[in-house]
């Protein structure tokens, strides 16, 4: 495979916007990340910030790396940057050329179609990229029939194609499993000494603070409860397991036999502005024994 040049140096980092992502709290995950570990899991990969960092930094270097997702379209888009990053390119240069509110909402319908799956593989990467530039805050959203819903966004230059993200992307894939599935599945293939980086959806602060599914199945109170047993039984195993999760008090009971601390947040995305800026959020500890440190 021949590289496109590059103006920098290897930079990786996410290929998408992802509501949650962790740009924000890069500093504060590479603190607490263990000094020796063998394998390598991210269940919610969205949009793989950790991973691309630590890529970045050197730190999965001869390492098993499982990254993973229940979103068919976004780990679609991995595996085509993985596999073949110019015909993704050639696809995203022609939705570039083409874009407007009217081509939005045509190309945002074509997951209702019935032979949506027919189209290939780098045109439904090339889409969901698309999608993820052009709609209102990069977010990913669908109804309960799992229908990609999001508004377009106001965007007088939306950078639909860049050549050297994809590129940086493909890059740091070449060693990575890339794995459609639920993240109980893929855990189970995590053994002693592997790092375990869970980062699901998070529990609603308020009632009124989610703004809906990203698949159209939820991930609330039983989700939570399912994950929370899955993280005990993968530090139980002696697996390093770290989570990410919500400041809230159902989400520090469920998990109160960890080690909880309590960290500053940056939020990108949020449907307002005045919503954005720093909240405090949780990382949850299953590589020590303790309670919550504020």
């Amino acid at each position: 495979m021949t590289h496109a040049p590059r103006k920098n140096t290897f930079q990786p980092k996410p290929f998408v916007k992802w509501a949650g992502g962790k740009r924000g709290l890069l500093n504060e995950l590479l603190k607490r990340i263990p000094k020796d570990f063998s394998s390598y899991f991210e269940p919610f990969v969205g949009g793989g910030a950790l991973f691309f960092e630590m890529k970045k930094q050197g730190l999965l270097n001869g390492k098993q790396i499982y990254l993973s997702d229940k979103n068919k379209e976004l780990i679609n888009a991995y595996n085509v940057i993985k596999k073949c990053p110019q015909k993704l390119l050639n696809e995203l240069l022609i939705f570039s050329k083409e874009h407007s509110k009217e081509f939005y909402y045509y190309v945002r319908g074509l997951d209702k179609n019935t032979d949506f799956e027919r189209f290939s593989d780098e045109y439904r990467a090339a889409r969901f990229i698309y999608l993820n530039k052009t709609c209102f805050n990069g977010l990913y959203r669908v109804n309960q029939k799992g229908f990609f819903n999001v508004p377009a966004g106001s965007y007088k230059n939306p950078q639909i194609c860049s050549e050297e993200l994809i590129f940086n992307a493909h890059e740091a894939l070449q060693n990575a499993n890339i794995l459609c599935g639920c993240y109980t599945k893929i855990s189970k293939l995590a053994q002693k000494g592997d790092f375990v980086y869970f980062d699901p959806p998070y529990y609603p602060i308020n009632k009124t603070s989610s703004f809906t599914s990203y698949d159209k199945d939820g991930f609330l109170e039983n989700e939570q409860k399912e994950l929370a047993g899955v993280f005990k039984a993968m530090a139980q195993k002696g697996c390093f397991a770290l989570e990410s999760n919500s400041d809230t008090e159902f989400i520090k009971e469920l998990y109160k036999e960890f080690f909880i601390e309590f960290i500053k947040a940056d939020r990108y995305i949020n449907c307002k502005g005045s919503g954005r800026g720093k909240i405090q959020e949780v990382l949850i500890n299953g590589m020590e024994a303790g309670s919550e440190k504020q």
